[in-house]
């Protein structure tokens, strides 16, 4: 039953179930942790990955990316693309499902919540302030940051003299993920993946949601495109560097 596909799918849900989950606890009305800010989010986030990870490996998947960009990074760094039409579509239905699991978690405090603006936040990302060109800038730097950093650790988790454990991995990619909500998250809310904003804003569009309003289809672009663009540049890097 296990395989690849499953692998990505399950983590990538369960990464959009604890991610998404925690924005929605700290947003939406009459949870007992609304308001509870951005340090709550960025972990909850960064527990999120480690959670994915393990869960992506178990099902089936040895790599765990859960994340488009950090799959077309390693094809770009490697120059083997037969990975993409297996992990790209099952993370897209992952964060799809995932989110609409949350949904039904909070399913009370939609209606509760007057505010459609936190509403859409819970399934995907916004800037703080809106400026195109800054938005792409501040996803693509997120990303080169995540790939980069990404392919220093895979490097440092190899067999080899000096190296520490693979099972160390999943908890340093949740801190680098941690790191970069704190340092790099406050201008477009970090998506830094494609399948966790994409998947989640179509969830939005269709689901039943109370006063949800629009699902702001106009930025869509900048958190798909923004760690498309920074997964490409990134690869290269690596490729250059010979990590």
């Amino acid at each position: 039953m296990a395989s690849p596909f499953l692998g990505e799918l399950l983590g990538t849900m369960t990464l959009i179930v604890l991610g998404d989950g925690v924005v929605a606890g700290a947003l939406l009305a009459r949870s007992k942790g609304e308001g509870m800010g951005w340090i709550a989010i960025t972990a909850g986030w960064a527990f999120a990955v480690v959670a994915g990870v393990f869960v992506a490996t178990a099902a089936g998947s040895p790599d765990a990316h859960i994340n488009p960009a950090v799959t077309l990074a390693a094809a770009v760094s490697t120059g083997n693309f037969a990975k993409l039409p297996v992990y790209v579509p099952a993370q897209m239905l992952g964060a799809f499902l995932g989110a609409c699991i949350v949904w039904l978690h909070y399913r009370p405090h939609w209606a509760q919540t007057p505010d459609a603006g936190l509403k859409l936040a819970c399934f995907c990302t916004g800037p703080a302030i809106r400026n195109a060109p800054a938005n792409w800038t501040s996803e693509i730097i997120a990303t080169f940051v995540l790939i980069l950093t990404i392919a220093a650790l895979v490097t440092h988790t190899a067999d080899a003299a000096g190296s520490f454990p693979r099972g160390l991995a999943p908890y340093l990619v949740g801190m680098l993920v941690w790191g970069i909500g704190l340092s790099l998250g406050g201008t477009t809310g970090y998506a830094i993946n494609p399948a966790r904003d994409l998947g989640p804003r179509i969830a939005h569009a269709v689901l039943p949601i109370a006063g949800k309003g629009t699902s702001d289809w106009g930025y869509a672009v900048i958190p798909v495109g923004g760690p498309v663009v920074g997964a490409v540049l990134a690869g290269l890097f690596v490729r250059w560097l010979g990590i």
